[in-house]
């Protein structure tokens, strides 16, 4: 065992042991529960960062939508400068509401965005909307076991399985493994594309799942971009390696220059980043970049193209579609209300 394990071991235990107690508490009644009277979809993880929350919550909210289903989005708004319970609205920012927030507020106008650290009280508020959504997707909410969501969806990275992982700080696991237990879909992103059907039973067997709960694979979809010349990677996001394989691939002399996730660019970064552009012919960066770039004025003094890689999420078609576990979870408990549309 090296001397980092040496010490990160018995912390990632004692943390282990702290989660262990807190979810006791929650699972014995001793921490109170609340669940909503709307639908709710939970999109998490027991990794930081870097599985695709945001992309998968934009997937839902097209799927939803398109059966003509109201979607609000709630989100803590990480990396904010504010606190409390926020409606994005015509003067929100990344730094009012969080960069993925934002995100998701620009893409979707339509969509009631809201942050707040207090989810409970944050869905109360919503539910008391005159006109409140028809379903609310949690963002990054699987920890928060002070809400009891209808429908958990947990994301795992295919190159870094949760249970081939450990805890804080010797992993990546901000959670105890066993609580993917507890969730009705699993899906495995940032999957390969030569993902062959054998592989898909290596990741079953090791995941090892309950018969209630549904396994999906995703993948990433990078929409083309259109570049003249040598363009400049940056961005601040988790795990950006899948971009840089991607952008590089096509442009193989591409310069990077990367910066922690959520990364706020101060004066001294705006410095940097304008000198390294200067020896390339244009900038892309993602679309939750984007969002705090916008707080700086990189754009106005950039002076070449400044390009935005969308990416998507596509999810396999296994022997039941991801899709149909959604819409009958949202049928389903729109019908109990007395609320069906469908």
């Amino acid at each position: 065992m090296s001397n980092r394990r040496w010490i990160a071991a018995p912390l990632a235990a004692a943390y282990g042991g702290v989660i262990a107690l807190r979810h006791l508490l929650y699972d014995e009644h001793v921490l109170p529960k609340y669940e909503p009277s709307i639908p709710t979809i939970c999109v998490g993880n027991i990794a930081v960062g870097g599985t695709g929350k945001t992309p998968m919550v934009e997937y839902l909210i097209r799927l939803l939508q398109s059966h003509n289903y109201s979607v609000g989005v709630l989100s803590r708004g990480y990396k904010r400068r504010t606190r409390g319970f926020i409606v994005a609205d015509a003067h929100a920012t990344a730094d009012t509401i969080g960069d993925e927030a934002m995100q998701i507020h620009t893409k979707f106008p339509d969509v009631l965005v809201t942050v707040c650290e207090d989810r409970v009280s944050a869905i109360k508020r919503i539910q008391k909307m005159p006109a409140h959504p028809d379903i609310i997707l949690l963002d990054d909410a699987f920890q928060h076991r002070a809400i009891v969501c209808g429908l958990n969806i947990l994301l795992t990275a295919y190159d870094r399985l949760y249970v081939h992982d450990h805890l804080l700080p010797w992993g990546t696991l901000r959670d105890i493994p066993y609580r993917a237990s507890k969730v009705n879909i699993v899906v495995v992103t940032k999957c390969p594309d030569s993902l062959r059907p054998i592989d898909k039973r290596v990741v079953d067997n090791s995941l090892r799942l309950a018969t209630f709960q549904r396994l999906y694979f995703s993948r990433v979809q990078y929409a083309e971009v259109q570049v003249k010349g040598v363009p400049l990677v940056l961005t601040s996001i988790a795990r950006p390696e899948y971009l840089i394989e991607h952008i590089r691939t096509t442009y193989p002399q591409a310069e990077v220059l990367t910066y922690p996730d959520h990364h706020r660019f101060t004066p001294a970064d705006v410095k940097t980043i304008l000198q390294r552009a200067e020896q390339c012919d244009c900038v892309i960066t993602t679309e939750k970049d984007l969002q705090r770039i916008r707080q700086t004025d990189i754009e106005e003094q950039l002076g070449k193209p400044l390009l935005v890689q969308p990416m998507r999420f596509t999810i396999d078609k296994e022997a039941h579609t991801f899709d149909e576990d959604v819409l009958a979870y949202a049928r389903e408990s729109l019908h109990k209300q007395g609320n069906s549309k469908h």
